[in-house]
């Protein structure tokens, strides 16, 4: 569970009280930290021009509780709603004048000015309707932070793929913090929101040429609260990048047109480029406010030009050569190609299937709501977004989870726990008080971290519940059971695996050995593979099963994009370590063979229904004890190739094996467990399989795939049968193997250089000894690509060990 840190003491840029307000000066940052007096919107308007305040939405708080303060001075000659809608419109057109590029501040006019226009009767309550909502904008822009810090933390951990429990390192530009904003801050916030939930190793702030916000004010909000923090130049960011020590990016913004464009502080773009070229996560933490819909992209933007003195004198004294020509434009544009995503308070704007941004669409949606995060009761009938209290009335009202936990009278010394990760789906531990639990998992109609503007489909938890279900009735000791499927809830209650049962790869990267894990995953494997199959029920209760299972679409086509197309051509999603394994990655973009063999396992993938996969068996797929195993997570379940499976566990395997040099220690006992686990996980299922199949694999219909007419002597079948039905079966396995190779290899290969990596190599922090393990991953990868066909499985652990060699 997520440890929380208390938050550190943050600045502030504006102080405010009815008839007052005062600034921090943040010119005179960091060496004096002076407030100044604004006593009226001309003076408001001085202060925005001359970035005494600056940051898109500090400037728009201050520029309406400017006019708060005018309007409390004035209120005595404002005798009807009309004059005080005149004297609004008359401020507040000024003051948009100030800095035009920032959309906040023209958001903030035409909100406030429409509410002047909509208000009738007396002058004072006019004056008092519209002081309200100036100071409503103050509180609401904290809130507003905090939550655009939640969720881009939660974006930025996602993107970057670490275990959870690893911190990581982020970029900013400019300053987005507390000095930028009424508190808290945007780019900054998230990593302030990483700070407080201990995910942040570093922060490093580009000093942000020519007016150096960076450096005065960044670091300045960094040394202050003394996060762990380096100050760089601006050139020095893709140097950084190249090192390696940059994990994700994430920046600020003063507009951000419909299709993704952004405008921010100039230099934004170079950074942008650079994170592209490195692989690394680039986002956009910014209000609702500041998402302008009505401007179609970043060329419409009108891009504010500064003084070129700026450029050419530091502290009044002149630097650059007479006579040169200076341009010196605030902001610049980053191409929404660039960007991952857009962070706002609602959620986050994710790019659609088409790769584009829709931020037209996601501000119609979330500007619904009054709400900080996205509206969690939207779905289809029947669905209500549980919570931890209401997930508790949920059990006590279905008798399957109120049994489970010891029945509904014991309702009161229940307590819940959400333990999900902050991505897709809540997970609750349901207590009830006297060492029982359950688990509830509720499946929402959309991205949990990013919101209703990324849909997904709800039947993808009846995906899962119906596979565990039916993995659960072929292989009760390693499957949790399921007490309860609720359709319209999207909800699945099963078992709690209790401690010390540990997700099985944290357990492998703390060099632990699971004895019995081969033999429970080769129990598993023969079993749910066996049983789901045509030679366990027949061709045609295999069509049927397959018609009422359904395909899985969204999470085959997204098998189908990430392990079997995009390693192997330039995509957005991949990564890897950079620059140790560019060449690497370059290298499978141009091998021909590769090329030919990963599109051959695609067509298995696509085309093989021959039995029900879990579908994604890794190693985060699997719960353990030295003397108990548990699949969990059936999320990608569909029809497929046996292979598929098989080949997803020893993948994993061989990757643990490859990772075991980049840790501390001698992990001599480990590598040889692993590789000793690759050969028994196999010798297990290839025996057990052929066990069941020559118990019931022979039947009597020719619906099966060896009919009792051509190999059962008592059903009239010739020659020697017990000897086809081997040799047949030799055969079968064979193929079997081979898929089970390749598909291993297109694994491996992925979770090197493609979009979601391992934890057993990503958890090692050298990057060349990372590298030297992922560089032979890759090498044992293609090899079972290419020669699946010929290879054993001693020849596979040979081959793992000649490599390492």
């Amino acid at each position: 569970r997520r440890s929380i840190t208390m938050a550190a003491p943050t600045l502030e840029a504006i102080r405010y009280s009815r008839g007052k307000l005062q600034l921090l000066d943040q010119l005179k940052l960091p060496t004096e930290t002076v407030f100044m007096d604004v006593p009226d919107c001309d003076a408001c308007w001085t202060a925005i021009k001359d970035m005494n305040v600056r940051g898109a939405p500090a400037i728009a708080i201050a520029a309406a509780l400017a006019l708060a303060v005018d309007l409390d001075g004035a209120k005595g000659s404002l005798a009807t709603a009309g004059d005080v809608s005149a004297f609004v419109a008359t401020k507040m057109d000024h003051l948009n004048t100030s800095r035009p590029t920032a959309v906040n501040l023209g958001e903030a006019v035409a909100r406030i000015k429409k509410l002047a226009a909509s208000l009738d009767g007396s002058g004072e309550d006019a004056v008092e309707a519209v002081i309200a909502e100036c100071e409503g904008m103050l509180a609401a822009d904290i809130a507003n932070n905090r939550a655009i810090g939640s969720f881009g933390a939660d974006a930025l951990c996602a993107a970057v793929g670490k275990p959870a429990n690893v911190p990581i390192r982020v970029l900013t530009h400019c300053n987005t913090g507390s000095l930028a904003t009424a508190g808290f801050g945007t780019a900054l916030g998230v990593v302030r929101a990483l700070r407080e939930t201990n995910r942040l190793e570093h922060i490093y702030c580009n000093e942000t040429r020519p007016y150096n916000q960076g450096a005065r004010l960044t670091a300045y909000e960094i040394a202050f609260e003394k996060m762990p923090g380096t100050l760089i130049c601006d050139s020095a960011a893709a140097a950084l990048m190249a090192k390696g020590k940059v994990d994700a990016v994430v920046v600020g913004a003063d507009r951000v047109a419909d299709n993704g464009d952004t405008a921010n502080k100039i230099g934004t773009y170079n950074l942008a480029v650079s994170a592209k070229y490195h692989n690394v996560p680039f986002f956009v933490a910014a209000p609702l406010s500041t998402l302008d819909p009505s401007t179609g992209k970043g060329a419409d933007i009108v891009i504010e030009d500064r003084p070129a003195s700026e450029i050419t004198h530091v502290l009044g004294k002149r630097v650059a050569a007479d006579g040169i020509d200076v341009w010196n434009p605030s902001f610049d544009v980053t191409p929404a190609a660039l960007i991952a995503g857009i962070i706002t308070e609602k959620g986050v704007v994710a790019k659609t299937a088409g790769g584009e941004f829709a931020v037209g669409k996601f501000v119609a949606a979330a500007s619904g709501s009054a709400a900080a995060a996205p509206k969690l009761s939207s779905g289809p009938p029947g669905f209500v977004a549980l919570d931890c209290d209401t997930v508790l009335d949920y059990c006590a009202a279905k008798p399957e989870a109120a049994g489970a936990l010891g029945g509904a009278e014991g309702r009161s010394a229940w307590s819940a726990e959400e333990v999900g990760d902050g991505n897709i789906n809540f997970v609750y531990i349901v207590r009830n008080g006297a060492g029982g639990a359950i688990i509830v998992k509720q499946g929402l109609p959309f991205v949990r971290v990013v919101g209703e503007s990324w849909p997904l489909t709800q039947e993808r938890v009846r995906y899962e519940a119906e596979a565990l279900m039916i993995a659960h009735g072929y292989c009760s000791q390693h499957v949790p059971e399921v007490h309860l499927y609720d359709a319209p809830m999207s909800v699945i209650v099963m078992r709690y695996l209790e401690p010390p049962h540990i997700i099985l790869r944290g357990g492998i990267i703390a060099g632990t050995v699971y004895p019995a894990l081969a033999a429970h995953v080769g129990e598993y494997l023969a079993t749910t593979l066996f049983g789901s199959s045509a030679l366990a029920i027949g061709c045609e209760q295999l069509r049927k099963a397959r018609h009422a299972f359904g395909q899985n679409e969204d999470m085959c086509a997204l098998t189908e994009q990430v392990i079997f197309t995009e390693p192997y051509a330039k995509a957005d999603n991949n990564h890897w370590t950079s620059p140790q394994l560019d060449d690497a990655a370059a290298a499978l973009r141009a091998d021909s063979e590769l090329k030919s063999a990963i599109c051959s396992l695609k067509k298995r993938f696509a085309c093989d229904g021959a039995a029900l996969l879990h579908g994604d068996l890794h190693t985060g797929s699997i719960m353990c004890t030295e003397s108990t195993t548990f699949v969990i997570d059936h999320e990608f379940a569909f029809y497929g190739p046996l292979g598929f499976d098989v080949g997803a566990f020893l993948a994993n395997l061989f990757l643990a094996y490859f990772a075991q040099d980049g840790y501390e220690g001698d992990r001599t006992a480990q590598r040889q467990w692993l590789l000793a686990c690759v050969k028994e996980t196999w010798a297990t299922f290839e025996r057990r399989f052929r066990e069941l199949w020559s118990a019931s694999g022979v039947s009597d219909s020719t619906a099966g795939l060896t009919p009792a007419a051509l190999y059962d002597a008592g059903a009239g079948a010739e020659g020697d049968v017990a000897e086809a039905l081997k040799a047949h079966q030799v055969a079968y396995m064979r193929e079997v193997l081979t898929d089970s190779f390749g598909f291993a290899g297109a694994k491996m290969t992925r979770r090197v250089v493609g979009i979601a990596h391992v934890a057993d190599l990503e958890s090692i922090k050298d990057q060349d000894a990372r590298a030297r393990c992922e560089r032979r991953a890759l090498a044992c990868g293609r090899r079972f690509m290419l020669e699946a066909g010929s290879l054993s499985i001693e020849d596979a652990v040979a081959m793992a060990e000649g490599l390492r060699a």
